[in-house]
């Protein structure tokens, strides 16, 4: 990362307990730096074991991602950049409304098929990722499930799970794959309106519906890591923490200001 990006990242994140005095094993290696490996790994989509040696060793690596994903150190480091990011566009730090979606992915050799399946809808045999997301197409809560789940089935512990983190919340758009007894059962158990965008039976070709672009934004921004391109990981936990870590690097970057053509070299000029 950037100096910049760590100038953001360094006051987010949470203070080991033996540098409080609450005793502890002292860390072997700086957040910073271990911070850049799992960013690496996200975002080249190398094996662990396959990592640079100009990083700690791999298995440290992934323990320390293990671990953050374990205790909830990621989700709450992830929480507290999207609320700076809200804050920076002059939003407020509760979200109101949200946007629910899926996205299904092929899966790795190495997945179990007891959390895989085959989405017939899409032609793809893996793993699907339900996510919802704010206004600005940031990440509130994920969920991985096998790819022959139905959207609606996931839907039910997802909410659940945005109404315990986000009590703000009230209204929720989805496509037509949430139709049915979902809106119902978000209405009268979670206190959430689930608002279906439906295409009109005399449209004809592309046509952007409301508030849905920004849903199928973020998964666009997802595949830009390359450890979400496919599911590489044995644990459905794991990847949710992958999609946890791609967006962090995005929110780093954009709290300091860093655009994806800042490294892009400039041809001369003639007057240079």
């Amino acid at each position: 990362m950037s100096e910049s990006e760590w100038q953001v990242i360094r006051p987010l994140l949470p203070v080991p307990a033996w540098l409080q005095g609450q005793g502890g094993r002292p860390e072997g290696y700086c957040h910073r730096v271990m911070l850049d490996a799992v960013r690496y790994v996200v975002d080249n989509g190398v094996k662990w074991v396959n990592l640079s040696a100009d990083f700690p060793p791999f298995r440290r690596v992934h323990a320390f991602a293990r671990r953050w994903q374990a205790t909830g150190l990621l989700a709450e480091f992830h929480d507290r950049l999207r609320d700076r990011v809200r804050v920076k566009e002059g939003r407020s730090v509760d979200p109101t409304a949200a946007i629910v979606d899926s996205q299904s992915v092929r899966a790795a050799a190495n997945i179990p098929r007891s959390t895989s399946g085959w989405d017939g809808g899409k032609g793809v045999s893996g793993r699907k990722r339900h996510v919802i997301v704010d206004c600005l197409g940031l990440v509130l809560a994920v969920l991985v499930t096998a790819a022959s789940g139905q959207d609606r089935e996931a839907a039910v512990p997802l909410l659940a799970r945005l109404r315990e983190r986000y009590f703000s919340i009230r209204l929720v758009w989805a496509d037509g794959a949430y139709a049915g007894s979902l809106v119902d059962f978000a209405r009268e158990k979670l206190q959430l309106t689930l608002d279906i965008a439906r295409r009109t039976d005399d449209t004809t070709g592309f046509v952007v519906l409301p508030r849905r672009w920004v849903v199928e934004r973020t998964l666009s921004w997802l595949m830009r890591s390359r450890r979400l391109v496919r599911d590489y990981e044995t644990l459905p936990a794991m990847h949710e923490a992958m999609v946890l870590w791609s967006m962090t690097i995005l929110m780093a970057g954009r709290l300091a200001g860093r655009r994806r053509n800042a490294f892009i070299l400039r041809q001369p000029t003639p007057s240079s």
